[in-house]
């Protein structure tokens, strides 16, 4: 998953050698979200995670992917060939995310809440990696670019070496009606709908963050400095999301997923508030902010998936998870590409405040899940 914000990670480095406009900015990322949607729902339509081997869907997943982020170093940036590359890789990256889901959901279901934020934080730390490439090849961009490809590359070799655990299910053949569950289910409706929320703020902060963290610590430091801390930054605060999620999963499986999906989502609403007042303002007090947000802000991510995963047919939930992120990433398309012309009209510290009413949508629904859960109990 370090190929996913590898454009963000090194825009601004990028942009030292060639002027993008705040559109091809913006697709450079949202074009990896588009190529997503495309991939899931194909995955998602014809069964592909529930009627092949997980391990060889991942494998060449990811090996596919590495080669198209790796043609970047000799397409012009910004082309028209460049974004599309951008777009396959997204497609690709549909057969590692929630694929890896239904293998890591095959092995346990009490722990289920673990084993998916263990899942989940490691795609995390892998989305938070480009920005320390870029931190450590300093200037240098296409060194973050070759070596997220490699990582890429020896993930789809990896892969072949894990086994399929025993709740495990592959489906004989498909049925179209299958993806309905997603809303004829409200125990499956609900956390799908909690998890829009969830991804509303989501993307969009995790694209722009390398970008309006430089801005907001320009108004006290020198530009170069600027970019310098906003990628070690972003780096930590993504990555210690992740940490978060396994955290959070171990919470999850005594107290209950959909608590601390509501605890998360709480915590990273306020704390997206706290960073668009803080904008501009003393350094430290920013990137304290920016810490606590993207501690919080990934957490219940896992959880959503574990939901769905505990109320779906085993032989299904390959494509039912796989739907679930093909909606999440589809909104993240607007979202991410929407952030830039927003922050041209509003400026960056209200468009911060407006990524804080996503998780209030997603509460919304948890609780609606909470009390459907509770009335069948009575």
């Amino acid at each position: 998953m370090s190929l996913w914000f590898l454009s963000s990670a090194v825009l601004p480095d990028m942009m030292k050698e060639v002027e993008l406009s705040s559109f091809i900015q913006a697709l450079l990322s949202s074009s990896v979200n588009i190529g997503f949607v495309i991939g899931a729902l194909l995955i998602a339509v014809f069964g592909v995670a529930d009627r092949f081997d997980a391990r060889k869907v991942f494998a060449l997943s990811a090996i596919l992917a590495a080669f198209f982020n790796y043609s970047l170093l000799f397409l012009e940036l910004g082309s028209a060939v460049s974004i599309f590359a951008r777009g396959l890789t997204g497609v690709c990256l549909a057969g590692v995310y929630p694929v890896g889901m239904k293998i890591a959901v095959g092995w346990g279901q009490k722990d289920r809440g673990f084993l998916v934020g263990l899942m989940v934080g490691a795609l995390t730390v892998g989305s938070a990696f480009p920005h320390f490439a870029a931190y450590v090849g300093g200037m240098d961009w296409r060194f973050a670019v070759e070596l997220v490809s490699f990582l890429s590359l020896i993930a789809g070799v990896l892969v072949l070496f894990c086994q399929l655990g025993p709740h495990d299910s592959r489906a004989t053949k498909f049925q179209f009606s299958d993806i309905f569950l997603c809303w004829s289910n409200k125990y499956i409706r609900y956390p799908i709908l909690g998890y829009l929320g969830h991804m509303w703020e989501l993307y969009a902060m995790w694209a722009w963050l390398s970008t309006f963290a430089a801005l907001s610590f320009q108004v006290s430091l020198a530009e170069t400095d600027a970019i310098r801390l906003s990628s070690l930054v972003s780096f930590l605060a993504i990555a210690l999301g992740g940490l978060a999620c396994v955290f959070a999963g171990v919470f999850a499986d005594k107290i209950g997923k959909s608590q601390v999906t509501i605890y998360a989502m709480g915590v990273s609403s306020v704390s997206a508030l706290a960073t668009a007042l803080s904008f501009g303002g003393p350094v430290w007090i920013t990137v304290f902010f920016i810490l606590i947000w993207g501690i919080s802000i990934i957490p219940d991510s896992a959880q959503f998936s574990a939901l769905v995963a505990d109320h779906t047919p085993a032989d299904k939930s390959g494509s039912i998870l796989t739907l679930q992120t093909a909606l999440g990433f589809g909104l993240t398309i607007i979202t991410v590409q929407g952030t830039p012309y927003l922050v041209g009209a509003i400026g960056w510290p209200a468009t911060l405040g407006l990524m804080a009413l996503g998780p209030l949508f997603g509460i919304y629904f948890m609780r609606q899940y909470l009390k459907l859960k509770l009335s069948n109990i009575k």
